[in-house]
């Protein structure tokens, strides 16, 4: 009978025979490492491979550090959950919203990515003042009421990020190194701004997209739909803690004891927001917070960002960990399979190896046609969809939500990038408008209607 540690050799070394792996994993169980290793490339131009202290850039993944950030703060009794945020940032235009609101991303502050494609410069590197500066000149209206509900938010961890250094009177990437890194001995973790800071790290995991259009790996800077990460570079809190495997599996540790974090301050971290009628979401502070069956507390998050993949997942209650760096683009519902397959072996449950779907090809569709398709549409009881066409391209954006490109995969039905997400637009037959679209998302469907003007 094969041991955990052959089973996720075998795992993982099928995967990278089939192409379908390019990053390093960390598997542990009560304080033992079973998995440490690196796959694939860290660099394509120079053919450099990754290697199990290769530097990987976090993405959302950073939202745990940001919250212990905060919290560290309020252990020593420098700030309150409750203060409002205009307490710490003055012109902060949308009263009521307090700390907890953002760390639980119940503030209903809308993305702030959606103002930067409109009303930035693209040639210029934003940062977090001016992310402020943005929602103070244009003052996009607020999702919903503090608490009212739940919508996941980059704009309120990039306040959090603000906070910290009105606070601390340091910068965000200086309190890190000293009160959360250091301590922990993450000495291959910084928050890093490698395009605003033009600094380099030696062993660094270049991330890569698949250009749909060529066939290839890129790195995002060279693609128009993804030059966002050009100009959204300088941008932290929601994102750009840069670690490797080992350096997270020592922060996964420390949160077991009390060196970092006390047991009051976990029991708020790891506590599901309460919304204003006391309904719960399972989500504390920088955290998904779920209990399952036979596991336990489990706590989580995960990171998407051009060219990166990032899993942290921790079972409190019984010490298993699983942490998941990826640098080559192979779509969300496969890296999410893969992480699948890791846990039912940690548990010792029957596993598959994932297959990756074939990669989707690229149809060519008239701009006309694409016309037919742009207008605003509404779910049943859900949010409202603006879908756009610009020079051949189609869009589409849900509300609240960042916009995304579409591609063809026919006249009617497209696909995005890096996402299980197709649309298939509903035509009649004397080609007029689109009436509306059918959106599928891990098998399920649902229908959007096309709304007036």
């Amino acid at each position: 009978m094969k041991t955990k540690q052959e089973k996720l050799t075998e795992l993982f070394e099928t995967l990278v025979e089939k192409g379908q792996f390019n990053g390093a994993i960390l598997v542990a169980e009560k304080g033992q490492i079973l998995a440490e290793a690196a796959y694939g490339m860290a660099e394509l131009s120079t053919g450099r491979k990754l290697t199990v202290t290769s530097v990987f850039e976090l993405a959302s993944v950073s939202k745990p550090f940001t919250a212990a950030a905060i919290i560290h703060l309020e252990q020593r009794g420098r700030l309150n959950y409750e203060d409002r945020i205009d307490r710490w940032l003055p012109n902060f235009p949308y009263p009521g919203i307090t700390i907890r609101h953002l760390l639980t991303h119940t503030s209903g502050l809308p993305d702030y990515m959606e103002l930067f494609l409109e009303h930035w410069d693209h040639t210029r590197i934003a940062c977090n003042e001016d992310v402020l500066d943005m929602l103070t000149t244009y003052k996009p209206a607020c999702l919903f009421h503090p608490n009212e509900e739940w919508r996941y938010s980059n704009t309120g961890y990039v306040l959090l990020a603000l906070i910290v250094e009105k606070v601390s009177g340091l910068s965000f990437a200086e309190y890190m190194r000293e009160n959360i890194f250091k301590p922990l001995e993450m000495n291959d973790t910084q928050v890093y701004n490698r395009r605003y800071r033009n600094e380099s790290i030696a062993d660094y995991a270049y991330g890569y997209v698949y250009d749909v259009r060529s066939g290839e790996y890129m790195l995002p800077d060279q693609l128009p739909e993804t030059d966002y990460v050009v100009y959204l570079d300088g941008i932290q809190g929601d994102g750009t803690v840069n670690s490797t495997i080992r350096d997270l599996y020592r922060f996964d540790q420390a949160l077991y004891g009390e060196s970092l974090l006390n047991e009051q301050s976990k029991s708020a971290a790891f506590a599901p927001a309460r919304m204003n009628n006391g309904e719960t979401f399972d989500y504390g502070f920088g955290w998904i917070v779920d209990r399952q069956e036979g596991k336990g507390t489990v706590v989580s998050h995960q990171g998407g960002w051009p060219g990166y993949s990032t899993t942290f997942v921790r079972f409190v209650d019984c010490n298993k960990t699983i942490i998941g760096l990826s640098n080559m683009e192979q779509g969300y519902e496969f890296d999410q399979a893969v992480i699948a397959a890791v846990e039912q072996i940690l548990f010792d449950q029957p596993y598959d190896i994932p297959e990756r779907l074939p990669r989707q090809e690229v149809v060519a569709v008239d701009s006309v046609v694409l016309e037919r398709y742009a207008g605003h549409y509404e779910f049943p009881d859900g949010p409202k969809v603006s879908v756009t066409s610009e020079a051949g391209s189609l869009f589409i954006q849900i509300e609240g939500q960042v916009r995304l490109e579409m591609y063809a995969s026919s006249e009617t039905k497209f696909f995005i990038r890096a996402l299980p997400v197709e649309v298939e637009f509903i035509t009649e037959e004397d080609h007029s408008e689109a009436s509306g679209f059918i959106l599928y998302q891990d098998g399920a469907e649902q229908q959007a209607q096309r709304q007036a003007n």
